[in-house]
């Protein structure tokens, strides 16, 4: 088991302590993903319900290629169903609850499809408009 992150680790975007292999690193230990979903991204979204959690999770992944996973850890008890719900909304796809060794919050793993649908700038969980 890799042990938690020094102050002198790199940090990922979200300023969350990365493993030597890479991976980011819970505050209290490393992050336990399924076979096949190692994340490219962990976005710490503590705290935040629903539209913040989306906007945040949107912004996060702009830049990030198709097929990158992305780990979200959150407090939220609406996230089991807002998140698929966006996935299905947006067309990335939605793997799950991901095996996590903290209590105090859930971590859901999402892989990003090459094409998503936009969302409106406020409002995640409605498409954008098309223009024609």
């Amino acid at each position: 088991m890799t042990s938690p992150a020094t102050p002198s680790a790199p940090l990922d975007p979200d300023r969350t302590p990365l493993g030597p292999d890479g991976p980011p690193l819970a505050p209290d230990g490393p992050l336990l993903a399924p076979d096949r979903t190692a994340p490219d991204l962990t976005i710490d979204g503590t705290g935040l319900l629903c539209v913040q959690l989306l906007l945040r999770l949107r912004a996060r992944i702009a830049h990030l290629p198709a097929g990158a996973v992305v780990h979200i850890q959150t407090t939220d008890p609406a996230a089991p169903l807002d998140l698929p719900a966006w996935c299905h909304l947006t067309g990335h796809e939605y793997l799950g609850q991901v095996p996590y060794e903290a209590t105090d919050r859930e971590v859901y793993g999402l892989r990003l499809t090459s094409a998503p649908v936009r969302t409106r700038p406020d409002r995640p969980w409605h498409p954008a408009p098309t223009t024609g």
